[in-house]
């Protein structure tokens, strides 16, 4: 299945894999309205659609996202506070959309990773990057600060790294992106597609209920009070042990073979 090939965004669904294609090459896929209306969009499809098991978000032609378009940022110079406020509504909820998708997000990082570009790679589950890629929340270069991607990039990272990066605005390379977290693994250019294909298999090979569960568990040891996730976790593995796709997985294993978990690799 193809969508939208004219568009910002450009998605293609096969055999259960979503790649979502950043389709703006001519400014290195920077954000304006139209492509974080269309990613928003796109990944709350996602969320219902059973026949996307994973999700690869790439960029086209030079680079993964230089973050804000220059022309949208334009824009901003002219709007007033509440303009700004609606704005920035829109880039928090596309980031949250991606970071609450049910799916595997896989980030297949290459050439720039800037600004929000970088917040980007910190809400896939899985970030592979290329050892030209290059990193930078540059924000305070241009007296901003990465305000919407905080929350994410500091979960990422850690604090100090935070502290360090988000103050000084530097570049840094993909080693130094995988030495803080950033990114999971760090390729050669042309092993990267191999590398995402790998991660690709793990994930086809899992039980795609569990895969969302795993990502909702993740998400509450953050934010619940230690009483509260302890029930959690425990009701949770009740429910998955019962469940059909817990029974099949438990099965399978216990018969050493295969679970058959519905289009699973």
């Amino acid at each position: 299945m193809l969508i939208n090939m004219e568009t910002p965004l450009r998605v293609e669904v096969s055999e259960g894999i979503a790649q979502v294609v950043l389709n703006r090459p001519e400014v290195h896929n920077a954000f304006n309205e139209s492509l974080i209306q269309a990613l928003t969009q796109t990944f709350e499809a996602f969320r219902e659609d059973d026949s996307v098991r994973v999700i690869v978000v790439r960029g086209e032609g030079k680079s993964f996202c230089a973050g804000a378009d220059l022309n949208w940022m334009g824009k901003m110079v002219n709007y007033s506070f509440q303009e700004n406020l609606e704005d920035a509504r829109a880039l928090a909820r596309m980031f949250e959309t991606i970071d609450h998708c049910p799916k595997p997000v896989i980030g297949r990082v290459h050439g720039a990773a800037m600004g929000g570009g970088a917040g980007l790679v910190a809400v896939c589950d899985v970030a592979i990057a290329s050892t030209e890629a290059r990193f930078a929340f540059s924000e305070v270069k241009l007296g901003l600060i990465p305000s919407v991607i905080a929350p994410y990039v500091v979960r990422k990272i850690g604090y100090g790294h935070a502290r360090h990066l988000f103050i000084t605005g530097e570049r840094f390379d993909a080693e130094t992106a995988l030495r803080i977290g950033l990114v999971h693994r760090v390729v050669a250019p042309d092993a990267l597609d191999e590398a995402v294909d790998s991660v690709i298999r793990e994930c086809l090979a899992n039980g795609p209920n569990a895969m969302a569960a795993a990502k909702m568990l993740l998400h509450a040891t953050q934010v619940l009070p230690p009483d509260e996730l302890r029930s959690l976790t425990i009701a949770r593995i009740a429910e998955l042990r019962v469940s059909p796709e817990g029974q099949e997985g438990i099965r399978a294993f216990l018969e050493k073979r295969k679970p058959n978990f519905g289009g699973s690799a």
